[in-house]
């Protein structure tokens, strides 16, 4: 192979949604978080890819499959550089930049064993306090948690 010639490093989609330039180490967190493992659809997952911007990424496609921003802002959580992509017949029609909520309901646990939300059945929240870096507050216990101590329900 040529300088010129370019390699796919993984198959070409013909509909659907593409999320790229996701951290390898946080891969599986998005596909966790999107609940890819019940979708009837298409899923192609690549991971440890090289990238001139990442040195290596990793990146999800959903055949014929659409998220709503609501969805799409969740993946700020874990990847906020993540790129995503729509694609219809091939092309790429739209492409998003992922911006994170003030707030998030039902997605990730409280680290605090007596938050109420460990011990009632009930929905947890966060505010986001700080954006860069990461920082979230539940509203319930007071408890602020920074990016990487993010657990996922």
């Amino acid at each position: 192979m040529t300088h010129n010639q370019k390699e796919l490093q993984v198959k070409a989609l013909q509909n659907g949604t593409v999320i790229d330039h996701i951290p390898s180490d946080k891969l599986f967190k998005v596909v966790k978080l999107l609940q890819l493992d019940k979708v009837n659809s298409q899923v192609t997952i690549g991971n440890n890819l090289s990238s001139n911007h990442m040195n290596i990424k990793g990146i999800i496609k959903i055949a014929d499959t659409y998220y709503a921003e609501e969805e799409i802002s969740r993946i700020a959580l874990i990847a906020p550089r993540a790129k995503i992509n729509v694609i219809k017949d091939y092309q790429v029609v739209e492409k998003k930049t992922l911006t994170l909520p003030d707030h998030f309901s039902g997605i990730v646990r409280c680290p605090n064993p007596k938050c109420i939300t460990n011990n009632e059945p009930m929905k947890t929240r966060f505010e986001v306090i700080s954006k860069h870096p990461i920082m979230l507050k539940c509203p319930y216990c007071e408890r602020e948690i920074q990016q990487e101590d993010i657990q996922l329900i």
